[in-house]
């Protein structure tokens, strides 16, 4: 009889990084996905299992959005009651979101095993929730697998090294997965008027970038100032805030931003494979820039991808664009890339390997 596995996602990245996982799972397990509901927005979450043929959650625990209290809260409650029901011998939580802490604390207060994919990663800036999330879940896991040799590396300084397994990045596999569909894509492209590598693409939704009116509004007024075209999927959360700030009809009325409603993956890559440069506060997006070799400028002060910084191929920008004014245009940059740096596209199937020889089916200090 095969042992079950749970796997919880609940946000759009976790989505895309299940992808090649969910597929190598259900060969060597009782495999199960639980979706939290942590983004329960259409354009956000059930577009992704309807566009990248991942398998429908076996549960979705709509828990919507809220308060970080609240909706961890509400999490471990209802993820409890999951993990009650399918009883696996194992939980694999993903990445750094409210859903990896909830899955967590869950299983390791049903005295289950947890296994934590993107394990190890820092960006040493305790007011973030996603490093409060990462530091909780590594501390608890099991097993441990991390993308890159400096994930292994914060974790042997905090004093981790039972368990660590270095597999590469599963967002590499998803992303080798998919991108023979962009290349064919050329209908959002067409769509926006857009030549390759004829302008740049932001994301933001951060709330050290979206919490202030008067940062927000300071950040929108410099990207305007590029004097590029900038094409803008808003997230919800920050065109909600640009509205509450009465700062819609200057992003609107701006001569080179774009705005335009938030993507389905495939699309959003193909811009972002074709983008002369990435302007972004997401950890996610800053990698796939460096995978796609697309110069980037990160809207943080810091970055838990510490590769992406070799080679400047990805810039600080510091918060609400603090740099901005004086950041170099990609057309001057001298970028280098490092080959391997997030693996070969392989770590799902390193991950299914070390599940399958029973490593992982043991609760930490038992």
């Amino acid at each position: 009889m095969k042992n079950t596995v749970v796997t919880i996602v609940g946000a759009r990245p976790q989505f895309i990084k299940v992808l090649p996982l969910v597929r190598d799972l259900k060969r060597a397990f009782d495999s199960k996905l639980i979706h939290t509901g942590q983004h329960y927005d259409y354009g956000m979450s059930e577009v992704f299992f309807e566009k990248l043929d991942i398998p429908k959650p076996d549960l979705n625990l709509n828990v919507g959005s809220g308060l970080h209290g609240a909706q961890t809260a509400m999490m471990l409650q209802r993820i409890e009651k999951a993990l009650k029901k399918y009883a696996p011998s194992l939980v694999i939580v993903v990445g750094d979101t409210n859903s990896t802490l909830g899955g967590t604390l869950a299983a390791a207060k049903m005295n289950i095993p947890v296994a934590h994919i993107e394990a190890g990663l820092r960006s040493y800036r305790m007011s973030m929730p996603e490093e409060i999330n990462r530091v909780v879940s590594d501390r608890l896991s099991s097993v441990l697998f991390c993308p890159t040799r400096n994930a292994v590396r914060n974790l042997r300084k905090e004093g981790i090294t039972d368990g660590v397994f270095l597999t590469g990045d599963i967002m590499f596999d998803s992303l080798k997965m998919v991108l023979p569909a962009c290349r064919k894509n050329r209908g959002i492209m067409d769509a926006l008027g857009l030549k390759n590598k004829g302008y740049y693409l932001l994301t933001l939704h951060r709330d050290f970038n979206t919490d202030s009116r008067t940062g927000l509004g300071s950040l929108i007024k410099k990207l305007d100032r590029f004097g590029e075209k900038i094409v803008f999927p808003i997230h919800p959360r920050t065109r909600k805030a640009v509205r509450s700030f009465g700062l819609w009809d200057t992003l609107k009325n701006s001569r080179n931003l774009e705005v335009i409603d938030p993507l389905g993956y495939i699309d959003f890559l193909t811009l972002q494979a074709r983008a002369a440069m990435v302007i972004t506060d997401s950890g996610g997006v800053q990698k796939e820039a460096y995978m796609l070799r697309v110069p980037c400028l990160t809207l943080r002060d810091e970055t838990e991808w510490v590769e992406t910084l070799k080679g400047k191929a990805n810039r600080l920008a510091g918060r609400y664009g603090a740099y901005l004014d004086g950041a170099v245009r990609p057309a001057r940059w001298r970028c280098d890339w490092s080959k391997g740096a997030f693996g070969t596209g392989r770590a799902s199937e390193k991950i299914v390997k070390v599940l399958e020889r029973g490593y992982a089916f043991k609760r930490k200090g038992t």
